[in-house]
């Protein structure tokens, strides 16, 4: 795994503001946390960070740290959602020997059979390593597979001294059937046929429901006339 040392300045000026000044001057805030020991605020090239980090998320860092020398992997990395840049930075502290939970990148390599997609439902898995012997990635073969076949996180193959920590029946990769080009098509017309019977049921419906009350408004003007007619009646009757 790749291991860089960076050297760190004590942060003395807290606030947005201050954090605003620390990165006008290409500098990175952070802090250095772990083993019960007190959370120390520091600021770290934003250069030498950037290269650093091209290793991959667990690199490990060495901060130097008023003449001494910490080890730590970063925690949190938050960057900037539209330029990109780093915006502050979480380490954790670690000590030598000692192992820790990690989430290590996966590669798909080899090709599966043809006429099939090939599903990488898991891009890390989760596992157990000491913190200077952290692997770099997991390489995941799906030379000749078939559809339908499946790689589990049991079945990755782990260096040495690495644990798996994620569950062992979890699917890293699966292979799947390619949809042709006609069976696309074909999906598409019978989806629209759907939405279009529906669009006319729906519209039919609306004609009934509006037809109804039309219906009610001629009968009324029929029955009062009705009964005007046999009021008319009883009138002459009477005379």
């Amino acid at each position: 795994m790749a291991q860089v040392r960076i050297a760190s300045e004590p942060r003395t000026e807290f606030g947005k503001g201050a954090a605003r000044r620390i990165r006008r001057s290409d500098r990175v805030p952070a802090v250095l946390y772990g083993h019960g020991t007190d959370t120390r605020h520091l600021t770290l090239p934003g250069h030498d960070l950037m290269l650093a980090l091209k290793g991959g998320a667990n690199t490990l860092l060495e901060i130097e740290i008023d003449g001494e020398t910490e080890l730590a992997l970063p925690k949190q990395v938050v960057r900037d959602p539209i330029k990109g840049f780093f915006e502050h930075l979480d380490l954790l502290l670690v000590k030598r020997g000692e192992k820790v939970t990690v989430d290590v990148p996966i590669t798909v390599v080899g090709d599966a059979a043809p006429e099939t997609i090939v599903d990488l439902q898991q891009t890390t898995l989760a596992v157990e390593a000491e913190a200077t012997n952290i692997p770099g990635g997991f390489e995941v073969s799906v030379d000749g597979l078939q559809v339908g076949a499946s790689i589990h996180a049991s079945e990755v193959s782990l260096p040495s001294g690495v644990t798996l920590v994620a569950d062992p029946d979890l699917v890293v990769v699966h292979v799947m059937a390619q949809v042709s080009a006609e069976a696309l098509e074909a999906e598409l017309a019978e989806a629209e046929a759907e939405a279009g019977a529906g669009a006319a049921a729906a519209a039919a419906a609306e004609g009934e429901a509006a037809a109804e009350p039309a219906a009610e408004g001629e009968d009324a003007p029929a029955a009062e006339g009705g009964e005007g007619a046999s009021g008319d009646a009883e009138g002459k009757a009477s005379e």
